[in-house]
């Protein structure tokens, strides 16, 4: 099998300082190679194509065949890694916390430990009316982007 590890060091050799992040590396018992990668404007079908060729001019499929495979994480995915918080700041986005309760609204603020959601919520014979709520990276289980159609 396939070392992850082993991926992971040519990526990271060949994405230094392109703006390139890895979102997921994943190797299956049967060689499956799956790469998820983005940039701050979102990653490109040629710079996913530029990964693929490093990692298979890198590997020998006469010594051990794979399959690979370099992509976006797409929007419906939900966040894995800080980079894809700070690349949405300012978007709608659905939060689950850790107790399993929902969250909708933009996404602001985004540090090193969390960030904040602003919510907008009608008060019970009110106007709508706007709420911050911060959010530490470890209350965390999902972190969606919602997707709005105009």
């Amino acid at each position: 099998m396939i070392d992850r590890n082993k991926i992971e060091k040519l990526i990271n050799e060949f994405i230094t300082g392109t703006g390139i992040f890895i979102v997921t590396i994943k190797v299956s018992t049967a060689n499956r190679i799956t790469v998820l990668a983005d940039t701050m404007k979102g990653i490109t079908i040629d710079e996913c194509a530029e990964i693929h060729r490093y990692i298979e001019k890198h590997l020998d499929r006469n010594a051990e065949d794979f399959e690979l495979q370099v992509s976006s994480p797409g929007l419906d995915m939900p966040f894995r890694v800080i980079e894809q918080y700070y690349r949405n700041e300012g978007n709608k986005v659905e939060v689950t916390d850790s107790e399993g309760e929902r969250f909708t609204g933009k996404l602001k603020n985004v540090t090193s430990g969390g960030f904040e959601l602003e919510t907008e919520y009608r008060a019970k014979g009110k106007s709508m009316e706007i709420k911050e709520i911060s959010f530490n990276f470890d209350q965390i289980k999902s972190t969606r982007v919602v997707l709005t159609i105009n």
